[in-house]
């Protein structure tokens, strides 16, 4: 298992992070063992989790599973999402994070987690209050390194900003989602957090399930997430998706790889990646994702995959700079 070092922060994590939402949800107590065994076994220190995976669940199973080899881990876990009726009962305010953080050290048994990321962005919170309500976390040991998941390039800029202005701890690592059908984090994201030396572990390199090899313009199963979850449905219903799915897995037959591992290792090849997270809901799913460390990505490879998916527009909408052509249409030397 190749480390890398986590952004500025000098914790080395494996080259794979594994999700554990599937945790007490789609996966029971001993299909999330046998996974995390397996995850183990192959070197991966890293493992994802938040507090409204399967109602808090998820936070005690893997728990359970760290207490033999609590500091041998860099454990995360989130706040932000709803995790009860009432209206405070999330955000991203320093009252819900000093009651978050609480309930999820006392479901995972630990006295502090590695890295806290805010789940989203919330509207209703000023960044300088999360921030400051993250740093006073940091002061007391309950957590090591904020992080943030979810949030738009400026967002993440503007917070880094705030807290260099303030003296407060700064994010040192970011979530986003990133995959073949799924590119937007290419455009500002990700170039951000390389200039910034900010830590990334992206999710769902399979586009939930999308790019596993069981879909395609002319194939849609069933059964499965985007099927039976109305939030992938949404997310991963446009037909372009499944258009894109099919020249992939048509790709990756022709290269004699496994569509997932060739998805992973894709995602992993980006130079501003950390880690991508993985997830699956038994052991015999997870094996293709842990076989993307086998698989070999030189430029050339990850350019003819990237050519199967519509590559997202600059942000300052310039497309002619990305061909090299300066202003009155003359070709940069």
């Amino acid at each position: 298992m190749q480390l890398r070092v986590l952004g500025r922060t000098g914790v080395q994590v494996s080259s794979l992070c594994f999700g554990t939402m599937s945790f007490g949800g789609d996966a029971d107590e001993a299909t999330s063992a046998a996974m995390f065994a397996r995850c183990r076994d192959v070197g991966i220190n890293f493992f994802d989790c938040a507090d409204v995976y399967a109602g808090g669940r998820s936070e005690e199973i893997l728990g359970r599973l760290i207490a033999p080899c609590r500091d041998d881990i860099v454990l995360t876990s989130k706040a932000n999402f709803a995790t009860g009726d009432g209206p405070n009962a999330r955000g991203s305010s320093r009252r819900h994070l000093h009651l978050a953080v609480e309930a999820s050290l006392k479901r995972l048994n630990t006295d502090r987690l590695d890295l806290y990321f805010i789940h989203a962005f919330d509207t209703l919170t000023p960044i300088d209050e999360t921030l400051r309500a993250l740093d006073d976390l940091v002061r007391s040991g309950k957590i090591l390194y904020p992080a943030v998941s979810n949030w738009a390039a400026w967002q993440i800029a503007k917070s880094q900003g705030i807290a260099a202005r303030e003296g407060l701890s700064r994010f040192e690592c970011i979530q986003p989602m990133y995959n073949l059908v799924k590119r937007q984090a290419e455009v500002e994201i990700l170039p951000m957090a390389m200039s910034e030396q900010i830590g990334v572990i992206s999710y769902s390199p399979l586009g939930g399930g999308l790019l596993s090899g069981k879909y395609s313009a002319s194939n849609r199963p069933q059964s499965g997430r985007i099927v039976e979850n109305k939030m992938y449905g949404q997310r991963y219903g446009d037909p372009l998706y499944f258009d894109i799915a099919e020249r992939f897995t048509a790709y990756a037959e022709a290269a004699g790889a496994h569509p997932a591992s060739l998805a992973v290792a894709w995602v992993m090849s980006h130079p501003a990646i950390t880690a991508p997270i993985i997830g699956a809901r038994n052991v015999e799913q997870l094996e293709p994702s842990l076989l993307a460390l086998d698989v070999p990505m030189p430029p050339e490879r990850r350019a003819e995959i990237s050519a199967l998916s519509p590559e997202p527009p600059p942000a300052t909408d310039r497309s002619e700079e990305q061909k090299g052509m300066v202003f009155g249409g003359a070709q940069q030397k």
